[in-house]
């Protein structure tokens, strides 16, 4: 198994501090980039994700990976939406399939497409499968994805399992952007116990109890985005964001030790 530089890193963050968190910055919405970027680094964010579901140019990832290389050093990864969001200048890119997608173009048609664009801009492709559980926000819309309802966790344990059964390397849950409730602690505990692989949580993420809860479930990396866009108090938001992770690791499930 070829695992890249960046990919390695997230690895040994992971096994050293009990979980990482990523901060995601929609290159079509955040007009304060440099500011979020140091604010971020400050707080103890351990990478970036460039992406938001409806952003389409390439020139405006291109433009929002050089303004956050501009103030930091910690890995750019680029979380696309579409062939669009390849960019150059990213450390890495997500490659991932919508595995709850209705549409097979988000499945393994828009990575056929993508993979040598990527290839030729040097980018690092991590193998990850996004999965789209509860209301599903603007992403399960434009993924045209049937939302894995947190009623059944059973259904998002079989979709985790599949896909690392099919090689993925990490799984992502995802309650959706712009949504007010994160995946239920409940889905990722049974989700942990079902798979090796990290596990990463987004959506709905706003305070640092969720935070804690989320990583004491079993996560490995959260990801925050839509709240940054929602107050002028970057740091101290992710600061008590990343403190609730910390406090969740000493009573995290299946603390994972992950390495190439």
């Amino acid at each position: 198994m070829r695992i890249g530089k960046t990919e390695k890193y997230l690895y040994d963050a992971i096994s050293k501090n009990g979980f990482i968190h990523i901060t995601l910055i929609d290159p079509e919405k955040m007009d304060r980039i440099e500011d979020v970027v140091e604010a971020a680094e400050t707080a103890g964010s351990s990478a970036f994700m460039v992406g938001g579901s409806t952003s389409h140019k390439t020139s405006d990832y291109e433009r929002a990976i050089a303004k956050i290389k501009s103030k930091s050093s910690l890995p750019v990864i680029i979380f696309p939406s579409n062939v669009a969001s390849i960019a150059r200048g990213a450390d890495a890119i997500w490659f991932m399939s919508l595995l709850n997608s209705m549409n097979p173009y988000y499945i393994i048609g828009a990575q056929v497409l993508g993979i040598k664009t990527i290839r030729e801009f040097g980018l690092e492709a991590i193998p990850m499968a996004y999965l789209i559980l509860g209301a599903g926000g603007a992403a399960g819309y434009v993924g045209d994805a049937k939302p894995i309802p947190f009623e059944i966790p059973e259904l998002a344990v079989g979709y985790a399992m599949a896909a690392e059964a099919l090689g993925f390397r990490f799984v992502y849950l995802e309650a959706g952007s712009g949504v007010k409730t994160h995946v239920p602690e409940r889905v990722i505990s049974m989700v942990r116990k079902s798979v090796s692989i990290p596990i990463i949580v987004g959506g709905g993420i706003r305070d640092g109890s969720a935070a804690e809860s989320i990583v004491a479930s079993g996560a490995d990396i959260i990801v925050t985005g839509d709240i940054l866009e929602e107050t002028s108090e970057v740091k101290d938001k992710l600061s008590e964001i990343i403190e609730g992770g910390r406090r969740g690791v000493s009573k995290k499930e299946g603390k994972g030790s992950y390495c190439c």
